[in-house]
C-alpha cells in the first residue's frame, strides 16, 4: 500500500474532479487543502509519503525539501513543467517526476479579462459600487490600442488572437522570435525596447528560467508610457516587483494586472495588496472546472501507471 498526498486543494475539489476510487481501494490518500508554509512543517508532514501529486508552482519542491523525504518515489505535477521543482535534486535521490496534459484557453481568457477589467477600472468601480459610489472614473477602449506581449508561443499566440478579436494591434518580441514566425500570426515583431515603448497593454507570457528572471525590470519599465498597463499571467519573478510597485506608486505606469508573484499566497500584508493601481487575483489563470477536469484524471492516470510500473508523461 502506497501512501499518497494531493497538495495544494486550495477550493477542497480535487476529489470531485476526478475518480480516485481504485487508488482508495488499494493506498492511502490524503488531501491537503491549505498551503503548508515552511520547510519544516513541510518535511515533517510530508515525510511518510512515497507519492506526492502537486498543483504546479504552489508548493516548491527545492533540494533541501527533497532530500528531507526519505519515502518520495514519485511527483506527479499538473501541466508539463513546473519550475518549482529541483529536477536535479528529484533525479539524483531517484524520484520520479510526471506532468499533466495543459491546455491554454483558460489563462488567455483570464488576460484578456484583466485587460478589460484594467481599461474600464473595474477593480475600482467594483469598491465603489459596495461602498454607496457612483461612477467615478473614464474608461478606455481596447479598440485600436496596441497590445505587446513578451513572448508568442502558444499561450501568447492565443493571447495575440483574442486581442486581434477585439480590434487590437499586436506586436511581440522574445529572443528567439522570428518577424517571419509573428507574421504568420499577423503579430509585427519588434525589437525589446522597442514593444516597450510601443504598447499601451504588455501582456507576458513567457517561461521562468534563468534567462527571463528578472527581465522586466526598472529600466523595462521606464521605457513604457505613462498610460501604459503591464498584465504578468506568466510566472511572478519575471518582473523586479520592487521596481513595479516603484512605478505604480510614483504614477509612472497607469496600472499592472497580476496573476502571479514571487512568493504565493501573497501575503495578506504585501504592499501590492494596497496599491490602488494594481488589479490582482489570486494564481486564476488556469483555475477552471474545465482545466482541473483535464488536471485531476490525468494525475490519478500518472499515479496508476507508475504504480503499475510503466510511468507515463515523465518530465525531464
Amino acid at each position: 500500500m502506497a501512501r499518497i498526498a494531493i497538495l495544494d486543494d486550495y477550493q477542497n475539489v480535487a476529489r470531485s474532479m476526478a475518480d480516485w476510487s481504485r487508488l482508495e481501494r488499494q493506498h492511502s490518500l490524503t488531501f491537503f487543502d491549505k498551503p503548508i508554509k515552511g520547510i519544516e512543517a513541510l518535511a515533517t508532514t510530508l515525510a511518510p509519503f512515497e507519492v506526492i501529486g502537486l498543483m504546479r508552482e504552489r508548493t516548491p519542491f527545492q533540494r533541501a525539501l527533497i532530500e528531507r523525504l526519505p519515502n518520495l518515489r514519485l511527483l506527479v505535477t499538473t501541466g508539463m513543467r513546473n519550475a518549482s521543482i529541483d529536477m536535479k535534486a528529484a533525479a539524483e535521490r531517484r524520484v520520479t517526476v510526471c506532468g499533466t496534459p495543459a491546455g491554454n484557453h483558460a489563462t488567455a481568457e483570464l488576460t484578456l479579462a484583466i485587460m478589460l477589467g484594467l481599461s474600464r477600472n473595474l477593480h475600482i468601480e467594483l469598491v465603489n459600487m459596495r461602498e454607496g459610489r457612483w461612477q467615478t472614473t473614464i474608461g478606455l477602449e481596447l479598440r485600436g490600442k496596441t497590445l505587446g506581449l513578451l513572448g508568442l508561443g502558444k499561450l501568447g499566440s492565443e493571447v495575440a488572437r483574442l486581442g486581434q478579436a477585439f480590434g487590437m494591434t499586436t506586436i511581440a518580441w522574445s529572443q528567439n522570435l522570428t518577424a517571419a514566425d509573428a507574421a504568420g500570426k499577423r503579430v509585427e515583431r519588434v525589437e525589446k525596447d522597442e514593444l516597450f515603448r510601443r504598447s499601451d497593454f504588455l501582456s507576458i507570457h513567457l517561461v521562468l528560467s534563468e534567462r527571463s528572471r528578472g527581465l522586466v525590470g526598472a529600466r523595462e519599465l521606464g521605457l513604457m508610457k505613462p498610460t501604459a498597463f503591464l498584465i504578468n499571467t506568466s510566472r511572478g519573478p519575471i518582473v523586479d516587483a520592487d521596481a513595479l510597485s516603484e512605478a505604480l506608486r510614483s504614477g509612472r505606469l497607469a496600472g499592472a494586472g497580476l496573476d502571479v508573484y514571487g512568493e504565493e499566497p501573497l501575503p495578506s500584508d504585501h504592499p501590492l495588496r494596497r496599491e490602488p493601481r494594481a488589479l490582482l487575483t489570486p494564481h486564476l489563470g488556469y483555475v477552471t472546472a474545465e482545466t482541473y477536469r483535464t488536471f485531476y484524471p490525468a494525475m490519478v492516470r500518472a499515479i496508476e501507471a507508475f504504480l503499475d510500473g510503466k510511468p507515463v508523461q515523465v518530465i525531464g
